[in-house]
């Protein structure tokens, strides 16, 4: 079947169950603009679709996603802090769609998981790792700030935690990630489609309105719906906007840029 996406490929399964899987293996499934807007098409249209009962999200090649594309980095550091803001504001939209979508959410990570890849894992419902996968809130290295991301990883490890690693960008392993509660299963390679099949079977024999009305039930004990997220984006984009314009962002950006050490 002709893939309209340039960035994904879509495979929908018979049993209500849908696969959004990231295709820009070459970069370890970067982010960029295209991948961004595809991403939250995707799960916007996945939520309205009444056929649909689960989403797994998952990567072609070797890594899940290392981040931000190099690419795209360049044109951010290059652009104004409205022009930030505005891009980041696409990031906090795709971040939102995941999180809140009406459907349960399964990710299956590999290799690389940084940045808004961690991102990406913490606003799905169900995580599974393979054992030798990587993860790291790693932009405080480059002198910027997890901040689009923050609401959803610190929904997933606490404050304490968060402080921690959103400050010193260290890697660390699938095992210490689901210590953390990024990652909800670790195990090898050849048992991870055993294991998402048995958490499909589990949903599948669920009802639909229990499922939706289970996960809006959670966000709404914890105190943050769809809307007040909204506001909460309005200070992480602004928050990332000001950082990437700073000195310390330019300085941290155009050394990695430049494949420079960074001396802080």
């Amino acid at each position: 079947m002709f893939n309209r996406y340039k960035t994904l490929e879509l495979k929908n399964d018979n049993n209500g169950v849908s696969h959004v899987i990231m295709n820009r293996p070459d970069v370890h499934n970067a982010f960029n603009a295209k991948m961004i807007e595809e991403l939250t098409a995707v799960f916007n249209a996945l939520n309205d679709n009444k056929n649909v009962q689960v989403i797994c999200l998952s990567a072609n090649g070797k890594s899940f996603s290392a981040g931000a594309d190099i690419n795209w980095m360049k044109s951010m550091a290059q652009a104004t802090e409205d022009e930030n803001k505005a891009d980041s504001e696409k990031l906090a939209a795709l971040m939102r769609t995941i999180n809140f979508n009406a459907k349960a959410t399964i990710a299956k990570v590999q290799g690389l998981a940084l940045g808004g890849g961690v991102g990406l894992a913490c606003c799905c419902d169900l995580v599974v790792a393979e054992t030798d996968a990587k993860f790291g809130l790693t932009e405080a290295k480059l002198g910027l700030v997890p901040a689009v991301i923050s609401p959803y990883v610190i929904d997933a490890i606490g404050t304490r935690k968060a402080r921690r690693y959103f400050q010193t960008a260290e890697i660390f392993d699938a095992q210490r990630a689901k210590d953390l509660g990024i990652v909800s299963e670790v195990m090898g390679a050849d048992e991870v489609d055993a294991w998402i099949d048995q958490q499909l079977k589990l949903l599948n024999e669920t009802g639909p309105n229990a499922k939706e009305i289970s996960k809006k039930l959670v966000m709404s004990v914890v105190g943050r719906t769809l809307p007040q997220q909204k506001k909460i984006d309005e200070y992480t984009t602004q928050v990332i906007a000001a950082v990437r314009v700073s000195a310390e962002g330019q300085k941290g950006l155009n050394a990695f840029l430049n494949k420079e050490k960074i001396n802080w």
